[in-house]
């Protein structure tokens, strides 16, 4: 066979098995080992298992991974952002989408302190949902505002997302940290914006809520701040180490295991209980994501030596188009991806394409990296695959519906797009920080 024909066999393969409702792992796995037979080379199947076990269970940054989803489940068992967010809704209750600007406010904090999509929905949604339909907040806007201000954490540092794309591109985790940390902020605040706007225009979507709780403006502020404290110690622990150059990021990991730790022990929230299940749900979601990249990680291997990763390359040149225009299509293409395969799986299947040929354009590649970790913030909120739709759907109440759910995050995932176009014409949103920091 040819790698033309190779590569749209294993492509074929790898949607069939994928609507066909198996794991994404076994899915690109079993794919692998299908393609190597069909292209008559079963002998690289050793080839990718040696690729295996040196490039993915003795990579050092992976280690970050577990330890990140560690720290971000000892910080939900501290019961910290419950506090936070109940200061912040008495401190807003006056203002108009007080309680939205709340949820936004908050989930940017848990996206620099977790990382974790699927933590920080639930946990603003077990704080939020309730009270926000309670107080007569459209629930298009509550379900759209907590879904999508809780997947900042995969663009916002300390984010596992970023630690796997630094492992499969040229960049090292800190760089890619500080080019990611002003856009995930300035998209959190895009968010802010919205509801901002929303609640001006359209006022009975997002009223203002008088509360029966008196307590003095003085009183809540310091509340925030007292509450704030711990989770802005452990970003300055995480980030400030990291960026200043004291540790690498699989350091910084550990530091801020360490510092979660502390906070849930000096709040006396410290379980046997808790902290055992603690354990077996970071091992449990570590498996998944490192069964995902070393099923990916075979599937590349197959689909490189076999001539399918070259025949995809030479397609994506063969184009002829101008640079911006190839990355137009390159974002497209993550785009609708998202709609289809988790952000582990497509990092992994595309930028062993894309990184060469932008790479080649003379292309920054800390740019494109965060540009593409901007659309990916779709993937979560995207039918018919989209993970924070699927979260919030078991969270809200059956009175609201599913079309709910998806109609509100709309006006978000145009935000997005909108972010998106702002990184591309505005490099510096990107490069500044890093510049900055570790110079060209």
């Amino acid at each position: 066979m040819t790698p033309e024909i190779i590569a749209l066999c294993m492509g074929g393969l790898l949607l069939l098995g994928l609507f066909m409702g198996h794991p994404l792992a076994f899915v690109l796995g079993g794919t692998a080992v299908i393609g190597a037979f069909l292209a008559g080379k079963p002998m690289v199947l050793g080839i990718v298992v040696n690729r295996i076990f040196g490039d993915v269970l003795d990579n050092y940054t992976l280690i970050a991974i577990p330890l990140f989803v560690l720290m971000a489940r000892f910080l939900s068992d501290s019961e910290v952002t419950d506090k936070m967010f109940e200061s912040l809704r008495l401190l807003m209750s006056n203002v108009r989408g007080g309680l939205a600007l709340a949820v936004v406010f908050i989930s940017i904090l848990l996206a620099a302190t977790t990382g974790i999509i699927g933590a920080s929905i639930t946990v603003t949604s077990m704080m939020a949902l309730r009270p926000m339909l309670r107080y007569g907040y459209c629930p298009k806007l509550t379900t759209g505002v907590i879904a999508s201000s809780g997947c900042l954490g995969i663009l916002i540092p300390p984010s596992i997302m970023l630690i796997l794309m630094s492992s499969y591109s040229p960049l090292s985790v800190g760089e890619l940290f500080a080019g990611a940390l002003i856009p995930g902020i300035t998209l959190g605040l895009l968010y802010a914006a919205w509801v901002v706007f929303v609640a001006w225009k359209n006022p009975e979507r997002a009223p203002s809520v008088q509360t029966e709780e008196k307590v003095s403006r003085h009183v809540l502020i310091k509340m925030l701040l007292v509450e704030a404290l711990p989770p802005l110690a452990l970003i300055f622990g995480i980030l400030g180490s990291m960026l200043a150059g004291i540790a690498t990021a699989t350091e910084a990991s550990a530091i801020g295991v360490l510092l979660a730790l502390l906070i849930v022990i000096f709040r006396g929230k410290f379980r046997w209980k808790t902290f055992l299940g603690a354990l077996y749900e970071t091992g449990r979601t570590s498996a998944m994501i490192l069964f995902i990249v070393v099923g990916a990680t075979a599937f590349t291997g197959v689909f490189n030596i076999t001539g399918g990763l070259a025949a995809a390359q030479d397609l994506m040149r063969g184009l002829n188009m101008e640079p911006w225009l190839l990355i137009f299509v390159m974002l497209l293409i993550t785009f609708i991806l998202g709609c289809f395969l988790d952000w582990t799986g497509i990092v992994l299947l595309s930028f062993p394409i894309f990184l060469p040929v932008v790479q080649e354009m003379g292309v920054s590649v800390l740019w494109f990296v965060v540009l593409v970790a901007v659309v990916l913030q779709t993937s979560f909120l995207t039918p018919p695959f989209g993970y924070a739709l699927f979260y919030l759907r078991a969270i809200t109440p059956k009175s609201i519906k599913t079309m709910d759910i998806i109609t509100g995050v709309i006006p978000f995932i145009g935000l997005i797009i909108l972010m998106c176009f702002l990184v591309a014409f505005f490099p510096s949103l990107v490069t500044w920080l890093p510049q900055t920091l570790y110079g060209n």
